[in-house]
């Protein structure tokens, strides 16, 4: 396999997460989704559902980020906020990930932080907000905050936290190998799509 790597970035409710889960399952390699968040916390000794909660989200620059930075502790943290020091975990965890071997990896910026590698196929998935909204509403049920605010929210603070860290616009084509609309294709077809590239 040319491309070992595949990352997979995506709009909140757009089925990246399962369009991903699916290209591992056919490919026989592993899955980086939870075992991610999983394999930060045991680096950062965060709680899996902090790391889960915040490494995606925009950095924080108020007293509050740096309230756990433990300034002043040698060997803890380094004085940085909690953001920075979680993306500095994220960043090494991602990349000894990927000299392991072959597998897809889900959010937190990989696509930026594997940019080096010519073996990675780095993805988009987007989609219209109605089929996003519907299915947000189908797998995590209804809340107090109308399905649109939670895509807008969600998808913002992703996009915060990308530019913020890397630079760059987050859904910018320019910026994967291949953007695909999950609502115009259909999961299943943006699976074949991607694997069709692996061959």
């Amino acid at each position: 396999m040319e491309k070992k790597i595949i990352t997979i970035s995506r709009e909140f409710g757009s089925g990246g997460r399962t369009i991903g889960r699916e290209v591992a399952n056919r490919l026989g390699i592993p899955f980086y989704d939870k075992e991610l968040v999983e394999k930060i916390a045991l680096e950062s000794g965060f709680a899996p559902t902090f790391v889960e909660e915040h490494g995606e989200h925009s950095p924080g620059r108020t007293r509050l980020s740096y309230a756990f930075s433990h300034q002043g502790v040698p060997g803890v943290m380094n004085g940085l906020s909690t953001a920075d020091f979680l993306w500095s975990i994220q960043c090494s965890v991602i990349m000894q990930l990927a000299e392991q071997g072959p597998g897809v990896i889900v959010g937190r910026n990989a696509d930026y932080i594997l940019k080096d590698r010519k073996d990675c196929l780095n993805v988009f998935i987007h989609a219209n907000d109605e089929f996003r909204a519907d299915r947000i509403v189908r797998l995590y049920g209804e809340s107090e905050k109308s399905p649109q605010t939670r895509l807008a929210e969600k998808d913002k603070r992703r996009q915060v936290n990308y530019q913020h860290y890397t630079g760059q616009i987050w859904g910018a084509a320019q910026n994967y190998d291949l953007c695909l609309d999950s609502s115009r294709l259909g999961v299943d077809q943006c699976v074949e799509i991607i694997l069709s590239l692996l061959k």
